[in-house]
């Protein structure tokens, strides 16, 4: 979300998605309070800073790992405070595994990616880092049925080699699918909530995705092509959940909610799929972060999700 009020964010979020509150990052805060900040600071004997090249791996906890510990627990009062009560599905999120060695460097300079042995340890100290986290959820607000989001932009270009290293001159070696794969199915089943992956980039892999276990995939809807449609209609019919990524991030002009959702429709229609599905099976979300927009574009495009969603329910056809 954009701006730096932690409970101007939260009040947002609980108002605008009655039915689906999250909580809220924040990283124009700077260096901690960015997706890659934030989730570091998750992680369990793990610890990084920020370094002019961006964020490394360090042997003990700094300044940018406290800053980042503060702002997640200012985070958590501000929900805690609007959400009081609540009964229901709530999401959290964090950088997915792949996403996390792709972008955090080790102490010599390259990105965790390179190292196999760096890749395993960032995923066990993530999946333990989330247990405890999402256990401090449970705490703050029992009556909340949590469901995590693993941000996995980077997964696509981890698989594919496309990877660059620190240098920026060569790109580093692809990682086998099956140890993604693996990797990530690990993770999940150390989670006892439901999973969703979301990757606003092209070619996500969404039959690895399947097989490592979540229960949803989100999607930019505005990067498919019909060579995903195979895919996505073996995902829908085993009844994993889409996130269809339809409202842009940033403001476009005007928008219209039933409009958003065509594309979603005009999917059904060429997968020959039951029109009666979409209310079950697709939720209508922008394409990626908000952090980009306006703070009143970005409340308007969480309107116009609910509405897209609600033509989705109410007009299947």
């Amino acid at each position: 979300m954009p701006g730096t009020d932690a409970r101007e964010a939260a009040k947002t979020s609980t108002g605008a998605l009655e039915q689906l509150p999250f909580l809220p990052e924040l990283p124009a805060r700077g260096p901690g309070a960015d997706m890659i900040g934030r989730s570091a600071g998750l992680l369990v004997e793990l610890f990084a800073e920020v370094q002019p090249s961006g964020w490394r791996f360090a042997d003990r906890p700094g300044r940018d790992t406290r800053r980042a510990h503060s702002w997640l627990g200012e985070d958590l009062d501000a929900l805690e405070e609007f959400a009081q009560g609540y009964q229901g599905a709530l999401k959290v999120q964090a950088v997915g595994p792949w996403t996390l060695a792709a972008s955090v460097e080790l102490r010599h300079g390259e990105k965790a990616l390179a190292d196999p042995g760096a890749c395993r340890d960032i995923a066990g100290s993530l999946a333990e880092g989330l247990r405890r986290h999402l256990a401090e959820l449970r705490k703050r607000l029992p009556g909340a049925q949590l469901v995590l989001q693993l941000d996995e932009p980077s997964l696509p270009a981890v698989l594919s080699g496309q990877v660059k290293t620190a240098s920026g001159f060569q790109r580093l070696r692809s990682i086998d699918r099956q140890v993604a794969e693996e990797s990530l199915r690990e993770l999940i089943r150390s989670l006892d909530v439901p999973v969703l992956v979301h990757s606003c980039a092209p070619e996500v892999p969404i039959p690895l995705l399947r097989r490592a276990g979540v229960a949803g995939i989100s999607l930019d809807f505005g990067l498919l092509t019909e060579r995903e449609d195979e895919d996505l209609g073996e995902a829908i019919e085993a009844g994993t959940a889409i996130l269809a990524g339809v409202v842009p991030a940033v403001e476009a002009g005007s928008s219209d909610p039933a409009g958003s959702v065509t594309v979603v429709r005009r999917l059904w229609r060429r997968l020959g799929l039951d029109p009666e599905l979409l209310g079950r099976r697709v939720l209508v979300t922008p394409t990626c972060g908000l952090a980009g927009a306006s703070p009143a574009y970005a409340r308007q495009a969480l309107s116009l999700a609910v509405k897209g969603a609600r033509s989705l329910v109410d007009n299947p056809e």
